[in-house]
């Protein structure tokens, strides 16, 4: 504002040298000090022009800001919505998985409750169709790892013994060797290591 009151003094000022037509002295004073004023207007024109380059410059930054600041926020929501999504997905299948393994453990109660049963039922038919001497021959057979020959003619003990190295047979006559003998034999082909 002060670039134009000073040029309007200076305009003034020309319009009086040339109504009084004075000397050129004043007339070159005049001129300086339109020059300074032309040069203030223009510094002024200048600041003015910096500044709004940085005003510019500032609320490109600020809109940029913005921008980038919204895009995040969609982002995010988007994101927010896809994880609300999984989350979702994720409790539905832990509800299937959930009913799944109640099923499952229902069926496996069924099943442990028939086995038991079956087993009950084994152990008394077990316990009554097995007379104690099959037992005690079955037993005998598993330690001693002696395979008996049933089909020996009376008097002969036959069979084959399959020892931790070799099989060997077997071949007692119970008329020539007493019972004692023939047990304590049979007893010592037994390993005793466990």
């Amino acid at each position: 504002m002060a670039a134009f009151r000073d040029m309007e003094e200076v305009s003034q000022g020309l319009l009086s040298l040339l109504g009084a037509n004075r000397a050129e002295a004043q007339q070159r004073r005049l001129l300086g000090r339109h020059e300074q004023v032309v040069e203030r207007l223009l510094e002024t024109q200048d600041n003015a022009e910096q500044r709004l380059r940085e005003i510019l410059a500032m609320e490109e930054e600020v809109a940029q800001s913005l921008l980038d600041a919204k895009e995040r926020a969609h982002r995010g929501g988007v994101e927010l919505q896809q994880l609300q999504e999984e989350l979702q997905k994720a409790g539905e299948e832990d509800t299937r998985v959930k009913a799944s393994l109640r099923q499952e453990l229902e069926e496996l109660k069924e099943i442990e409750a028939s086995l038991e049963r079956q087993e009950r039922e084994v152990d008394e038919d077990t316990t009554v169709t097995i007379p104690s001497a099959v037992y005690v021959a079955q037993l005998y057979h598993r330690i001693s790892k002696i395979e008996w020959d049933y089909e020996s003619e009376a008097g002969m003990v036959k069979g084959i013994h399959h020892g931790p190295s070799v099989a060997q047979p077997l071949h007692l006559d119970s008329t020539q060797l007493s019972k004692k003998f023939i047990s304590d034999y049979l007893w010592s082909l037994v390993d005793t290591d466990w």
